[in-house]
């Protein structure tokens, strides 16, 4: 009869959900940080550019790159810090015993961070459109955006599950995740150094970083304009590769304590 159970219910997913909105670093890092930095940003911008006629695409471009920053902290150091304090405490072999399967319970905290995501963006677009003034996309940029925030949200979800895995501690996979975190932002340009001001050997790293292209290129993307995509689906298929490594690591080291 267990086999028959299904991956996703309607209990286990309000059960997931609940856990999801309980957690207190996604709304901080994940809803209130990205929406407070996209207003302070743009006010900031807002009182030293001289030329005005500019100022929309640069508002847009502040809230198209911070918006890479709810995936960061939803998934990737919130779902990963949950996961390593559930490790900790031995929460997912206990949920086995009462017959609930690791399979199932993954697959509903899929989708109930992916449920979070969808309100956190939903609050960020609302904030965007309503108070900062951002431009319209063409339908075809706004639906890259969404597809490169998806693919961006499951490597961060591989490599967190990947993370808190092999630290199994909270604290450990606590602080991976939250030096991470700041340093795509940084890497990336959210934190007030710009691409081409930074050194060469930090350029090199923001080149690997899906969230760099995100911020410094998409405004090009949502506007329906000509992009080379070759080097962001480079950064992509590097982030990728290094989440996938991990994750395999993660799942080899369970298997040789099962034998």
């Amino acid at each position: 009869m267990g086999n028959k159970r299904k991956l996703f219910s309607k209990h286990m997913l309000l059960f997931e959900f609940r856990k999801v909105i309980g957690n207190p670093y996604v709304h901080i890092f994940g809803v209130g940080m990205p929406i407070l930095m996209m207003v302070i940003i743009t006010r900031a911008v807002v009182g030293e550019m001289v030329d005005q006629t500019a100022l929309p695409a640069v508002k847009t471009s502040i809230f198209l790159g911070i918006g890479a920053m709810i995936p960061m902290a939803t998934i990737f150091m919130g779902y990963g810090v949950n996961q390593a304090q559930e490790l900790e405490k031995g929460i997912p072999q206990r949920m086995e015993l009462f017959g609930i399967r690791i399979s199932e319970t993954l697959c509903n905290r899929i989708l109930s961070e992916a449920l979070f995501m969808l309100i956190a963006f939903l609050l960020y677009f609302i904030v965007g459109y309503g108070f900062v003034g951002v431009e319209l996309p063409k339908v075809s940029g706004a639906l890259l955006y969404a597809v490169c925030i998806l693919v961006f949200s499951v490597i961060l979800f591989c490599l967190a599950h990947a993370i808190a895995s092999l630290l199994k501690k909270f604290s450990l996979t606590y602080c991976v995740t939250m030096l991470l975190y700041f340093a795509q932002m940084i890497l990336g340009g959210m934190m007030g150094i710009t691409y081409d001001n930074m050194p060469s050997v930090l350029q090199v790293a923001a080149k690997m970083l899906p969230v760099t292209y995100i911020n410094r290129d998409f405004y090009t993307v949502w506007k329906g304009e000509h992009y080379n995509f070759v080097p962001m689906l480079q950064a992509y298929l590097f982030m990728g590769a290094v989440a996938c490594i991990a994750l395999f690591a993660s799942v080899r080291r369970e298997m040789r304590k099962l034998h």
